[in-house]
């Protein structure tokens, strides 16, 4: 029987390095404004300026519905975001980044546009090419 290399293994790799890459952002956001992950990840959806609702997040990001309750649930208590029942759907809840959300949205996103930049650095010539393939895995081209 033939020996597998998970190492060489894509779909591995893959989940690996997006971990990574996730961990050492976490790490510069969570230091400075005490955020976890996934209200992270609500807060940038929200930034925008749409009203979005628990199940659009969860549509749009590998993140399960529960996490994404209980980080807006923690961001609503800490005054970041609200929810109102939804113009659309009564039985959902839509969600905004309230003043104090823009303010904090306005403080990380500097952070998070040098993170890019040193990404793109690390990448070099690389970083269009990763950009393309990264879109044909999501499926975007």
């Amino acid at each position: 029987m033939p020996q597998f290399d998970l190492s060489a293994f894509l779909p591995y790799r893959l989940a690996v390095a997006s971990a990574r890459v996730s961990k050492d952002f976490a790490d510069r956001y969570r230091a400075e404004f005490g955020l976890s992950i996934p209200e992270w990840r609500v807060l940038a959806h929200l930034a925008g300026g749409d009203a979005v609702s628990v199940r659009e997040i969860h549509a749009r990001v590998d993140m399960d519905k529960s996490k994404v309750s209980r980080a807006a649930a923690r961001l609503e208590s800490a005054g970041l975001i609200e929810k109102r029942e939804s113009a659309v759907d009564r039985r959902l809840l839509d969600m905004r980044l309230t003043p104090q959300g823009h303010d904090l949205i306005g403080r990380i996103m500097p952070i998070a546009d040098r993170f890019q930049s040193d990404l793109e650095t690390r990448l070099g010539a690389d970083a269009a090419p990763f950009r393309r393939a990264l879109r044909a895995l999501l499926g975007e081209e």
